[in-house]
């Protein structure tokens, strides 16, 4: 399955973190738990469109959309 980023998943759906391109983001990330190999799932945007919802490791969390185009992922098969 093709990598992409996050900000191009579909509503609802899933993917998997392969990598975090920003190295400020990624820390930020990993002390939310969001590491290489994590499942996302996405929940809802925001009233205004951003940022999203996720869902991950049992908790949720809001990803703005110019986060989430450094975040690369692979939908779940």
């Amino acid at each position: 399955m093709a990598e992409f980023a996050l900000s191009r998943l579909s509503p609802y759906n899933a993917c998997r973190v392969i990598r975090i391109e920003s190295e400020a983001l990624r820390g930020r990330l990993e002390d939310m738990g969001v590491t290489g190999g994590t499942v996302l799932t996405w929940l809802f945007d925001a009233p205004c469109g951003d940022p999203a919802a996720y869902s991950v490791r049992g908790a949720v969390i809001a990803i703005r959309a110019k986060d989430a185009e450094k975040i690369i992922v692979r939908g779940l098969d």
